[in-house]
């Protein structure tokens, strides 16, 4: 083991990271017994309360409120005069962030048996932990059990120039205290696309460049035709297939991006600049080779079925084994870990249903398999298509943009995956998800009852277009 000097102590359980799992998981241990330390090197509540969903979802929603004072006169009342207020935006957000991060801390430090240290850790052997306090002491911590649920960040791609610029990723770029002049936006991904409308609701001139051939790279491609389509619509410039060459900054201070695309060379200037193309694990500096952990070629932890990693008695959950970058994965990987140490479950991450919600406007809620991923599964499939403008209620409140699409199997009537691109897409989403949960077929849904008009009715109808 490597000499380390510090204080020694023994736990039973040693938690790195106080995200989305690990902090339920240190406290269900320690109420269950165990002596339990987590180690947290910067704020507690992990990337989904501090630097994803709270912050974006509270900055989006500010940006929805803009959006419809600029459509009141398509509602019949006088369109209001008003300006928008970056600095109280981003007040706002840093409000709630730090009302639910202390929250979270303060639940850790009133449980029995759990110890909170403030500090970075890195393995010095297979079950020890040296740990540098934020107050510049030392300690080492021993534990039978260790879990590392230190989350991702984002990706800085090697573009020429880059680093010789100023630029935002998802997590700067939510401080700014005032709004871009043009917002040029590098990846057209579920971050990309989200922050894109949004900049552009609160005033910005936006481009997203996109390298792949469409947004949206995972779902199917007649669905990322309709979020482009939106975001067109909304006044976003799109440029797909565009493999950067240049950025560089300007005497002016303007922001200028030089990029190939299938038909030729161009260029583009803008006043700022965010990267937006995916996330790295925040594995660097835990020194893993001491502990016999291995990663993959992104530098993902590897785990199996149960998130145990190659080293015994040494777990990783959350994003930074390289399951999709969702809250709610990383509390299901709690799930499963409890299940299993606590309750003698035998839970894996096998065939779990994985719901996702775009929080563009209209949202796009996906869950299981889209179809492309069907037919590669050779699934005997038929698909039901129906565009959100034959729902009411979305044309009640003036929000009939998107589609819903269906993938069932044709054997059995049972439902495979859906995208709802639509006013409150993942809730109508969550309804289809309890119908594939209990492999219900999918005429309960067509020949059922629902209160009208709500988004639900859409059912109803959705599945008379099965083909």
């Amino acid at each position: 083991m490597e000499s380390y000097g510090g204080d020694i102590e023994t736990f039973d359980a040693a938690i790195i990271g106080a995200g989305q799992a690990g902090s339920p998981l240190a406290r269900a241990l320690a109420k269950a017994g165990w002596k339990t330390v987590i180690i947290e090197r910067k704020d507690i509540g992990g990337t989904c309360v501090n630097v994803g969903c709270t912050p974006t979802k509270t900055m989006i929603a500010s940006a929805k409120v803009a959006y419809l004072m600029r459509q009141a006169a398509e509602f019949g009342l006088p369109a209001p005069v008003f300006n928008v207020d970056m600095k109280k935006i981003v007040n706002r957000k840093r409000t709630l962030v730090e009302s639910f991060r202390t929250g979270d801390k303060e639940r850790l430090l009133r449980t029995a048996n759990l110890t909170l240290l403030e500090g970075k850790a890195r393995f010095i052997a297979m079950h020890t932990l040296a740990v540098k306090m934020k107050d510049g002491s030392d300690k080492v911590v021993e534990a039978e059990k260790i879990f590392i649920n230190t989350g991702a960040r984002a990706s800085i791609p090697n573009f020429p120039g880059l680093n010789e610029i100023v630029f935002f990723d998802s997590t700067s770029i939510m401080e700014l205290q005032e709004v871009p002049e043009h917002l040029i936006i590098l990846g057209g991904g579920p971050i990309g696309i989200e922050f894109g409308q949004m900049f552009q609701r609160f005033g910005s001139i936006v481009t997203i460049v996109q390298r792949n051939s469409q947004l949206l790279p995972k779902e199917d491609a007649d669905i990322a035709e309709e979020v482009k389509k939106i975001m067109e619509e909304d006044g976003i410039r799109i440029l797909l297939n565009a493999e950067i060459r240049q950025i560089a900054q300007e005497k002016d201070g303007s922001i200028l991006v030089k990029f190939i695309t299938p038909t030729g060379d161009g260029e583009l200037k803008g006043s700022h600049l965010m990267i937006a193309i995916g996330r790295v694990p925040e594995t660097d500096d835990l020194n893993l080779s001491a502990a016999g952990i291995s990663k993959d070629e992104k530098g993902f932890i590897k785990v199996n079925e149960r998130l145990e990693t190659g080293s015994a008695g040494v777990y990783a959950l959350g994003e930074v084994t390289g399951e999709p970058a969702f809250t709610h994965i990383s509390y299901d990987d709690y799930r499963i870990i409890q299940a299993n140490l606590l309750n003698g479950g035998d839970r894996t991450t096998t065939d779990r249903i994985l719901p996702y919600t775009i929080y563009i406007d209209p949202q796009l809620g996906r869950v299981g398999l889209t179809e492309k991923e069907a037919i590669a599964k050779n699934c005997n499939l038929k698909i039901a298509k129906m565009p959100m403008s034959y729902v009411a209620r979305a044309l009640e409140i003036n929000e009939a943009r998107g589609v819903i699409k269906v993938v069932v199997d044709a054997n059995n009537g049972q439902i495979l995956g859906c995208a709802v691109l639509g006013v409150e897409g993942g809730e109508l989403m969550s309804l289809l998800q309890v119908a594939m949960m209990g492999k219900i077929h999918y005429s309960i849904l067509r020949d059922a009852i629902f209160a009208h008009p709500t988004l639900a009715e859409s059912l109803n109808n959705l599945f008379f277009y099965l083909k």
